[in-house]
């Protein structure tokens, strides 16, 4: 959420931005000063009603303490309270009118989304997009030194297939049976496929912990509304979240005990982890690393995708949440996206970052890098991560603050918001495909990369399973 202070001192800049975006400020932000005015106008009446109902137990207290001029000091009140009596009497439908107005202007805030960085490039969908870095072994660059923006790796010496041939030919993905089990948009795995994609979870964790400095958390997969509004999927992205039928009922401002949600993604109950507290400066950055499922509803997708795994219900994630300082988040961005970018290179799957253009960014983000994986069966790049700076947006949502260490630095005392950042470290299922279509054989076989031997038990090839039942 953004701050209503700044809203308010650059309203014109905050239009710019959400032009920038390919939004209309007249639509979102067109009664923005009349709200703002018509609140401070009733705050200002109710004050003033407020101090002239002070002044007249002030003269009352002081008539009666008062011996020679008593009578004339009470007289005198009681034609000072008379003349304010209509005055007084509106206090009530004052802080009605406050409450009122300040609700609409909270109800504005909360569905503008962030402004972007300066950084991010200006743009209308994901054509505006800006590549900058491609990876294949090596990163590619152009005589200049750019990206070269138009490289793709060699195609294979044999017809590439997409992965869910591949992965129904060796019997290990089975899209049939798990739409009998639980509908469209499911999978189920076996044997190798199932070890594979445990193995690809295991090593994204250990690698994170180990060598990038993350802390493992396990948070619950189940969360609740308030969750949810911190981190901005809430009210505005309902139908794209799975809600459980239990004793809450959703409306949207209010929040139950009752009310729960599966996660869209471990951000959200992770960066919950410190909703409504205030850290202290020498526990930032912190680092978290949680390895959950994540359910969808895809609404607005039908259509597309409908084979394999891209669009799925359900599907595992190792997700990468970071708090920090402001003036550090620029380059924990960076940081967090590079140690996502990690795990592709050792997997030694081609891959590109992107920038996302102000039309193509999250509702939260400030800034946003995609990183798109190579898939040689069907051609193209698929985004695998997505890693973004929310500078105070979420903590602003969620009230996660810090204190500063003290002045010593030439700092406040007084707590500001943290900046929060998060992204894919990876999505383990499209990684899982990536890896069947890029380290598929000529014999239809699948080779493992050497980074996740060890944690396939000895096996360094997927060959066709027998056990699934099929002939």
């Amino acid at each position: 959420m953004l701050d209503l202070a700044y809203v308010r001192a650059n309203l014109p800049a905050v239009e710019e931005k959400l032009r920038d975006r390919g939004m209309d400020p007249a639509v979102v932000l067109g009664e923005f000063a009349h709200i703002d005015q018509a609140r401070r106008d009733a705050i200002t009446r109710k004050e003033q009603a407020l101090a002239k109902r002070k002044q007249i137990s002030a003269r009352f207290g002081w008539a009666k303490q008062t011996g020679p001029d008593r009578a004339e000091l009470m007289d005198s009140a009681l034609a000072f309270a008379e003349a304010a009596k209509a005055e007084i009497e509106l206090i009530p439908r004052l802080e009605e009118e406050t409450a009122a107005v300040e609700e609409r202007l909270r109800e504005m805030m909360q569905i503008l989304p962030n402004l972007p960085q300066n950084s991010v490039p200006i743009g209308k969908s994901e054509r505006d997009n800006r590549v900058e870095k491609v990876w294949h072994g090596d990163e590619k660059l152009m005589a200049d030194g750019s990206p070269d923006t138009a490289y793709t790796p060699a195609a294979p010496a044999f017809p590439a297939q997409p992965h869910w041939e591949i992965g129904e030919r060796l019997g290990i993905l089975d899209f049939e049976r798990a739409a009998k089990i639980s509908g469209s948009r499911f999978v189920v795995h076996y044997g190798q496929g199932a070890r594979l994609e445990r193995a690809l979870a295991n090593f994204m964790l250990d690698l994170h912990t180990r060598e990038h400095g993350y802390t493992e958390v396990l948070p619950p997969y189940m969360v609740n509304s308030k969750s949810l509004f911190g981190t901005g999927q809430l009210p505005k992205f309902a139908e794209d979240l799975f809600h459980c039928d239990d004793k809450g009922a959703y409306e949207p401002g209010k929040f139950q005990d009752g009310d729960h949600w599966l996660i869209p993604t471990a951000e959200v109950p992770v960066t919950n982890l410190f909703r409504d507290e205030t850290l202290d400066e020498s526990q930032l950055t912190t680092s978290f690393c949680a390895y959950t499922p994540c359910f969808r509803s895809e609404a607005g997708s039908y259509g597309k995708d409908v084979r394999g795994m891209i669009r799925q219900h359900q599907f595992q994630k190792v997700e990468l949440v970071k708090f920090c300082r402001p003036d550090d988040s620029n380059a924990e961005h960076e940081r967090l996206t590079h140690d996502a970018e990690r795990i592709l290179e050792l997997l030694g799957l081609p891959y590109r970052r992107v920038l996302l253009c102000t039309g193509d960014m999250g509702f939260a983000s400030a800034k946003t890098y995609d990183l798109e994986v190579w898939l040689p069966g069907q051609n193209l790049y698929r985004e695998i991560s997505s890693c973004s700076n929310f500078e105070a947006f979420q903590a602003r949502r969620a009230n996660i603050r810090f204190r500063p260490s003290g002045s010593a630095q030439g700092k406040s005392k007084k707590s500001e918001f943290v900046h929060t950042l998060n992204g894919s470290g990876l999505a383990v299922g499209r990684t899982y495909l990536a890896v069947l279509e890029n380290y598929q054989q000529a014999d239809g076989t699948v080779r493992i990369p050497h980074a996740l031997l060890p944690y396939m038990n000895g096996e360094s090839v997927i060959a066709p399973q027998k056990h699934t039942g099929r002939s």
